[in-house]
């Protein structure tokens, strides 16, 4: 039947009107003919409602102990969404407990890596998931089979993910240090390609020290960023479809030795930098929050302060939700927003285990999970 409504239907208005249509139709749709299927299945109309959607949606992950006398922690996903003023946030989906990803007490270095085109990966570095929260749809990544020399070590320091648009293909990166002495490091550089389903080493170019904090890894401008340090602190990026390192300059009135921390995050479609109290601190109550545009990428002048917050006793940030609302974790686990504009402190009513939340914000999509041939086994949770 929905095929002779097609025959007079033209297929411009179908998609007009598939365009306005959430995912979760869509999905129902793909049911009903083999033209509404080929229609919503063709990479053209996925990447087209990806930039249709204005509804952007918030993924908390936190932790939580298993049994009081473990030292083993779940991490759980929420997927939530929240009215005009940002801080009533109501769950649109269940909870994903993520049991590849169980972990001890490292739990606090679980990082949630996106979106990239509506997928997102969780990983600790070892096992990583990738998913889509719309269609619920997930696969595991093969572990990195490149090894060290013996009496060697291993730490891995930086983890990205991102979309080649030149190959069409996903690809995530991993950076690690190899030491035999810890004062004299080598970085490696390893990717997995999901277009192959397979991890290769990436040689010939010069990485500095990447360090890690819990606010400090983000894809933006089709390259992955994360903190680095040579002279002075940088922000290093990776160009995805080139495979090309370079950097990124801090405002030249911020110094590492202040006493603060650092963090990237997306304030209204602009790289930020986030400088907030070090948490190890004896003195976090006397430090203020600053938050730093970058109004034109790449451009070290173009910095400029947006504001400077507190002070106020926090854990680390998390994010801003639409444009306004700073997300915090506070010590004790718990999660609280401050209004840029108001400067108003809302509890929102989540809690965890302290350290462990992270936070993505994304928007519904069609995207389907990458993977080469049927021997990749696609789940949904």
């Amino acid at each position: 039947m929905m095929d002779r409504i097609m025959k007079v239907l033209p297929q411009d208005v179908a998609i007009y009107i598939f365009l306005m249509l959430p995912v979760k139709s869509l999905l129902r749709f793909k049911c009903t003919c083999k033209t509404f299927y080929n229609i919503i299945n063709s990479s053209t109309f996925i990447h087209l409602h990806l930039n249709c959607s204005n509804d952007e949606l918030i993924l908390f992950k936190r932790s939580i102990k298993q049994e009081e006398e473990d030292d083993l922690y779940k991490n759980i996903l929420s997927f939530l969404s929240s009215e005009e003023n940002g801080f009533d946030f109501k769950a649109i989906s269940p909870d994903f407990d993520v049991p590849e990803v169980s972990t001890t007490s490292a739990c606090v270095f679980v990082q949630v890596i996106g979106p990239c085109n509506g997928l997102i990966a969780i990983t600790d570095s070892f096992a990583t998931i990738l998913f889509n929260p719309t269609t619920r749809n997930y696969r595991s990544i093969p572990a990195c089979p490149f090894g060290i020399p013996k009496r060697y070590r291993r730490s891995i320091s930086g983890i990205g993910f991102g979309y080649d648009s030149i190959q069409n293909d996903y690809k995530f990166i991993r950076i690690s240090e190899v030491y035999e002495d810890y004062m004299d490091k080598d970085m490696k550089v390893d990717i997995f390609d999901l277009s192959t389903d397979c991890w290769r080493e990436l040689n010939g170019q010069q990485v500095p020290l990447v360090f890690w904090t819990s606010c400090s890894e983000i894809l933006y401008n089709n390259a992955f960023h994360w903190f680095a340090s040579t002279d002075d602190t940088i922000v290093l990026c990776f160009e995805m479809s080139t495979e090309t390192f370079y950097h990124l300059e801090l405002p030249e009135s911020c110094h590492w030795f202040d006493g603060k921390s650092d963090g990237l995050i997306i304030v209204n479609n602009s790289l930020s930098y986030i400088r907030y109290p070090d948490p190890l601190s004896d003195r976090p109550a006397e430090v203020l929050i600053d938050i730093w545009i970058m109004k034109e990428y790449n451009k070290r002048e173009s910095w400029i302060k947006r504001c400077s917050i507190g002070p106020i006793t926090i854990d680390t940030p998390l994010a801003v939700w639409k444009g306004d609302l700073l997300l915090l974790q506070t010590k004790n686990g718990d999660v609280i927003g401050y209004d840029l504009n108001s400067h108003e402190i809302r509890d929102l009513n989540l809690h965890g285990y302290p350290r462990s939340w992270r936070v993505v914000i994304y928007k519904e999509s069609l995207t389907p999970i990458p993977r080469e041939g049927d021997t990749i086994l696609v789940k949904k949770f």
